[in-house]
């Protein structure tokens, strides 16, 4: 998995109040069941990314080979959810606060714009030829580049266009997408982009990421990005789905009616892409558009349920570790990839005679010299995510939070 949220809204502890407040006062208190939704997610990132090998990893901690999905392909998308609706209430709160249009475009191109950039720094780390970099087939698709074409385009909708006309955008894309994937031919091949779904370099979207890209690819496939052009349409649609859910979260109405609501609404989108993956399959690579539905609904149920545990059964001994996670995503994002990156190819020492990897000798040595490989590379993952709360936590109490 790689994935990421950039966006951080909220206070630093949870705290409850009367189901039936209004949105200003509701919204400042919501945003601490956002932030434990967002470290939940960035644990999750954490732990799917890092394994002690990738030779050894329970199947629920794996992406779907293909089409289908695990716990694994929730990641992401709930990224990009998470994004939308933190981008609704930014807006409207530099709103409130009597920012004008083009003081919040500005904030949307800025954001969108170093979160692409940082994507891109990313890809490149440590920009030494040594280490395989080679500005001829560095890779310009990505995780935080997605993340920053969607939260630009999520916040253009949203400073610039009406509700309903942001949900006819919306169905546009998912109905489009889905027509274009499955009903026009591809190129060179003459077959039908439904039957071309079976492969991954078979798909239009990857025949357009060929053309366009070239050697700019994905280096693990070469012949398709999973972050590629055509498929960044519908993850807007992602993002905006996360817009509406953070319009009706900050609407003023009963925290019960709202918190209703966010089930329902998620347990209707889990069914409708449930439905459509008869005709075009939940796939994250290709981020199908059942895919985009039946994500969406699963983030709507568990922003619910972390809302009700929180704020209505007050129910917070558990969130603190997850506050703090989600406190400094970008943080935790661009750190752990460049620890990762650094550990486990740039880094080496000597073991047994031979130059390994520094991941490699601490894997061997520390995990599964006495464990099974799965078990042992679990708990090295466990680790690594320990590690890393460690880190945010020292940068937590220090009021120290990475912001783009």
């Amino acid at each position: 998995m790689r994935s990421a949220v950039p966006l951080r809204a909220g206070t630093s502890a949870p705290a409850a109040y009367d189901a039936s407040v209004t949105a200003p006062t509701a919204q400042r208190e919501r945003l601490v069941a956002l932030d434990v939704f967002r470290g939940l997610t960035i644990a999750g990132m954490l732990l799917v990314n890092n394994p002690g090998t990738w030779g050894a990893i329970y199947p629920p901690l794996r992406h779907a080979t293909w089409h289908g999905w695990t716990p694994t392909d929730l990641i992401f998308p709930f990224f990009l959810f998470i994004v939308g609706i933190t981008t609704h209430l930014s807006l409207a709160a530099r709103r409130t606060r009597g920012d004008d249009e083009g003081a919040l475009l500005r904030q949307v191109l800025r954001r969108g714009g170093i979160i692409i950039l940082l994507g891109l720094l990313l890809s490149g780390f440590p920009f030494l030829p040594k280490y395989g970099f080679d500005p001829s087939t560095m890779r310009f698709p990505g995780v935080l580049q997605r993340i920053g074409v969607a939260y630009i385009a999520a916040g253009l909708l949203t400073l610039r266009t009406s509700t309903r006309a942001q949900v006819v955008i919306v169905t546009a894309l998912l109905l489009g997408y889905w027509a274009v994937m499955t009903l026009i031919p591809v190129p060179g091949t003459g077959a039908l982009g439904a039957v071309a779904l079976a492969t991954p370099d078979g798909s239009i979207a990857a025949w357009l990421d060929r053309t366009v890209l070239g050697n700019h690819l994905w280096r693990q496939s070469k012949t398709w990005d999973p972050e590629g052009i055509l498929s960044t349409l519908p993850a807007i649609g992602t993002a905006m789905l996360g817009v509406f859910a953070g319009r009706w979260i900050a609407s003023p109405r009963p925290l019960m009616d709202r918190i209703a609501a966010l089930f329902a609404v998620g347990a209707l989108a889990m069914v409708a892409g449930l439905i459509w993956n008869w005709w075009f399959p939940i796939n994250k690579n290709l981020w199908t558009s059942s895919y985009v539905l039946f994500t969406a609904g699963m983030a709507c149920v568990t922003i619910a349920t972390c809302i009700w545990l929180i704020d209505v059964q007050r129910i917070t001994g558990w969130t603190k570790p997850f506050v703090i996670f989600g406190m400094n995503p970008i943080l935790a994002f661009v750190g752990s990839g460049m620890m990762a990156r650094l550990m486990g190819s740039i880094i080496k020492v000597e073991r047994d005679g031979q130059s390994v990897s520094l991941q490699s000798a601490i894997y061997d040595s520390a995990f599964a010299s006495w464990l099974s490989p799965m078990n042992a590379s679990l708990l090295y993952a466990v680790c690594f995510v320990a590690l890393w709360f460690v880190i945010l936590g020292v940068l937590y109490k220090r009021k120290v939070f990475l912001k783009v």
